[in-house]
């Protein structure tokens, strides 16, 4: 698989100064991390959702989530979990399809290894599971369970903890609570592939849902909370994770109190006034915002509930060329010794030993989503991307 991989050769070719990396669900976990984009979740009770995974691999889904909690009623978990192992056979059945990354998000830590055994052969289409809730004290044995049934099944299988409990969140047990989280991941690390962030659950607390036209981060107490997450756990300095960006819970048209916050000359440009018109008409001018802010604040990746958001999510995590070049200057083995330059674009000062982590970094997302052409910017790869 790989990120625009759903495009024509020519196309990717025209868009790209250096084309997405191809990668597996055996690629190195450092590489998968960078790679989930936008993980589309769907509730594991679709009667056609082996159809239903496929099609969106073909739409440039890469990454799933097949959802045994929130998103289903608690009486209907024991048949979502039947469905779940029969769509499973029914996906192992197509060799020859596409797949994206495969998750499952569970319930209890009982769960994962029933789960596997029932799967059998078709368990080799599984990545890993979502674990909910995720605190030090919940989290062990959800993590205890899937190393043990990784070892009966031999597939090495990823956690993705959500960072989502009430405790993470009151200021008087927050502190307590992310060393508690921090020392959980750290012991199991070559298991941890992402966190992921519950804003949703964040906002229950106090009674909250952000607008349309808001983000998580007009949100102060969301915001504070996904500040504090960075700060401890997203760390540059090789301590810390991957930390993927919230859901986004809007795909319906929806009255609005403020004005478009898309500006109309990206689009007037690339000669698609349509396409900035039609983002407007379904409140994705708000998630396009939230998306350069989850990038700003050391988020990568974001948790999706519907398949319209996941282009505009690929789409701003290419690299631009502009970033690109930037990022290599100052990683030219000659700059070790640090030092300041000005960038090939002639816009910026590149400082080398503060950037460095900025541009390894990048160069990472440069691997998985490949680096815009020179001349080509968000509103092309967006409009390329989309389903015709």
């Amino acid at each position: 698989m790989r990120h625009f991989g759903h495009i024509a050769p020519e196309e990717r070719q025209r868009l790209f100064h250096r084309e997405p990396a191809v990668f597996t669900a055996d690629s190195p976990a450092r590489m998968l991390a960078a790679a989930l984009g936008a993980t589309l979740y769907s509730p594991a009770t679709r009667p056609r959702l082996a159809d239903d995974v496929v099609k969106q691999a073909g739409r440039g889904v890469v990454s799933m989530v097949l959802c045994l909690e929130d998103s289903i009623d608690d009486a209907d978990v024991a048949d979502a979990e039947e469905n779940l192992v029969r769509q499973f056979t029914d996906l192992a059945s197509r060799p020859d399809a596409e797949l994206p990354l495969l998750f499952v998000r569970v319930r209890t830590p009982a769960q994962i290894p029933d789960l596997v055994a029932r799967l059998g052969p078709a368990v080799r289409l599984l990545s890993g599971f979502v674990l909910p809730k995720f605190t030090e004290e919940r989290g062990v044995p959800f993590l205890e369970s899937l190393t043990a049934a990784e070892a009966a099944s031999g597939r090495r299988l990823f956690a993705m903890p959500v960072l989502e409990s009430p405790d993470l969140l009151y200021l008087e047990s927050r502190r307590e609570t992310l060393d508690g989280i921090a020392r959980t991941v750290d012991k199991y690390r070559d298991r941890v592939l992402a966190l992921r962030l519950g804003v949703t659950d964040f906002c229950s607390s106090y009674g909250l849902r952000r607008a349309p036209d808001m983000t998580a981060y007009d949100i102060q107490i969301v915001a504070s909370v996904i500040a504090d997450v960075v700060n401890v756990l997203g760390r540059a300095d090789g301590t810390g994770f991957t930390v993927t960006g919230p859901v986004w819970e809007y795909f319906r048209v929806q009255e609005r109190m403020f004005k478009p916050q898309l500006r109309r000359s990206p689009f007037l440009e690339g000669e698609v006034e349509e396409l900035r018109e039609a983002l407007i008409e379904h409140d994705m001018d708000g998630l396009l915002r939230e998306i350069s802010l989850d990038r700003a604040n050391g988020l990568l990746g974001k948790t999706c509930i519907h398949p319209s958001h996941v282009m505009p999510v690929h789409a701003l995590s290419v690299v631009s060329h502009e970033e690109f070049s930037d990022a290599q200057d100052i990683l030219r083995p000659e700059r070790l010794g640090g030092g300041v330059l000005r960038s090939a674009y002639t816009n910026k000062m590149n400082e080398v030993k503060p950037h460095r982590a900025w541009a390894e970094r990048t160069l990472q997302r440069a691997e998985v989503f490949g680096v815009a052409g020179e001349d080509v910017g968000f509103v092309e790869l967006l409009a390329a991307g989309l389903p015709g």
